[in-house]
């Protein structure tokens, strides 16, 4: 499993949201990893399985998830990975016009 793994949740639907591409970026914006969210809203394999101590940020382009009058056509989330061995999930929640984002586990 790499460091860095996310899912992403569509609230108002009440079900993972598919098919989201997401990126795995440096601060410095130089891309390490690409994925898609599968059928279950996940990606378990993004990126190395281990990181420099740093900020990194995912990239979650919800444009075409969301539709074409989307609020949130694409969300940035930044994150400080302090401990180079440990496991980082980074989870979206989503809906027309919010999102929120946690650690999780």
């Amino acid at each position: 499993m790499s460091l860095v793994t996310t899912h992403v949740l569509d609230t108002a639907a009440g079900r993972p949201a598919a098919g989201i591409p997401v990126r795995l970026l440096q601060r410095d914006q130089r891309e390490l990893a690409a994925g898609t969210t599968d059928e279950d809203g996940r990606i378990g394999d993004l990126g190395p399985d281990t990181l420099p101590p740093g900020v990194y940020r995912l990239v979650f382009d919800t444009a075409d998830y969301l539709g074409p009058g989307a609020f949130f056509p694409e969300i940035t989330v930044t994150f400080r990975i302090a401990d180079s061995q440990a496991h980082h999930h980074v989870p979206v929640l989503l809906s027309p016009f919010s999102y929120s984002t946690y650690r999780g586990s």
